[in-house]
C-alpha cells in the first residue's frame, strides 16, 4: 500500500468497530501477528478467534521481569483459545552485560529505555522482520502525551524490512478503557488477576505498580519518569508523531 492509499484506508478504518478492523487486517494478511501482553490484546485475540481461528500469531515478550501472574495470565490464554504463544527473550549475553556493568535496577538511576532496549524492543524487531503485518492493542487515550494521534492503521518504518513496509494495525484505536473491559466482562474473557488489584497498565514487575483514584492508568508505568516518556519504544512512531 502507498502512503496515500494508507492514508484513504486509515480514513475509512477509523468509522468501523474493531471487529471490522481486524477482519480487513485479517483478510489482506496471511503472515500477521498480535502482540499480547495486557487486557486489550486478549481482546484482539478473542476477537481474531471469531474472525479466521489458526489464521494468526501470537507473540509474547517475556522480559525476564514479569509478575508471576503475567506467566499465569499467558498460559491462561494459551490454554483458554487453543492458541500458540511464541515466547520471545532478550538476548542473553546483552543482558548479562547490562546487569554486570549497571546492576538489576540500572533504570531507576538513569531511564528505562537501555533496558527496554535489550530486553524487549530487540526481541520485537527480530520477529517483526518475519512477518509482513502486527496488531498491536494501543488505544488513543492510554497516554495524552504520546497515543492521541494513533492510526488504526499505518506503515511501520522503525521495525519494516529493508525495502518492504511493514504495516501495523490498532484496532482499539478509537475504544475507551471502559469498552475493553465492557466487552471482557460481558464475554468473560480472561485476564490478568493483577487488574482485580489496582494495576491497570501492567509491564514488568519492577517497573509497574498499581495507580491510585484519579490517576490516568499510564501513571503506573515508569512512574519515577515525567510522562512523555512513558513509552519503551515498541510504537516509537508515536512519539515522533506527536512531539
Amino acid at each position: 500500500m502507498s502512503d496515500i492509499n494508507l492514508v484513504n484506508v486509515d480514513n475509512e478504518l477509523q468509522k468501523k468497530q474493531p471487529r471490522q478492523i481486524l477482519e480487513y487486517a485479517l483478510d489482506q494478511f496471511d503472515n500477521i501477528a498480535i502482540a499480547f501482553s495486557g487486557a486489550e490484546d486478549v481482546v484482539l485475540i478473542d476477537l481474531a478467534n471469531k474472525i479466521k481461528p489458526k489464521g494468526f500469531q501470537v507473540f509474547c515478550l517475556d522480559t525476564g521481569r514479569l509478575h508471576p501472574e503475567t506467566y499465569r495470565f499467558i498460559e491462561h490464554v494459551r490454554a483458554y483459545y487453543s492458541v500458540d504463544i511464541e515466547l520471545l527473550f532478550p538476548d542473553a549475553q546483552a543482558v548479562e552485560k547490562l546487569v554486570r556493568e549497571k546492576g538489576l535496577f540500572s533504570f531507576y538511576a538513569d531511564n528505562h529505555n537501555e533496558c527496554c532496549g535489550i530486553r524487549k524492543i530487540a526481541p520485537l524487531k527480530r520477529k517483526l522482520l518475519t512477518v509482513d503485518a502486527w496488531v498491536t492493542g494501543q488505544r488513543k487515550d492510554q497516554s495524552p502525551s504520546t497515543r492521541t494521534g494513533i492510526p488504526v492503521i499505518q506503515n511501520d518504518a522503525n521495525f519494516s524490512r529493508p525495502n518492504e513496509t511493514l504495516t501495523k494495525f490498532n484496532p482499539l484505536a478509537n475504544w475507551s478503557s471502559e469498552e475493553v473491559w465492557t466487552y471482557i466482562r460481558a464475554l468473560e474473557v480472561p485476564y490478568n488477576e493483577l487488574h482485580d488489584r489496582g494495576f491497570i497498565s501492567i509491564g514488568c514487575e519492577p517497573c509497574t505498580r498499581p495507580v491510585g483514584p484519579n490517576q490516568h492508568e499510564r501513571e503506573g508505568r515508569w512512574w519515577w519518569e515525567e510522562a512523555t516518556k512513558k513509552e519503551c519504544g515498541l510504537h516509537a512512531n508515536n512519539i515522533q508523531k506527536d512531539q
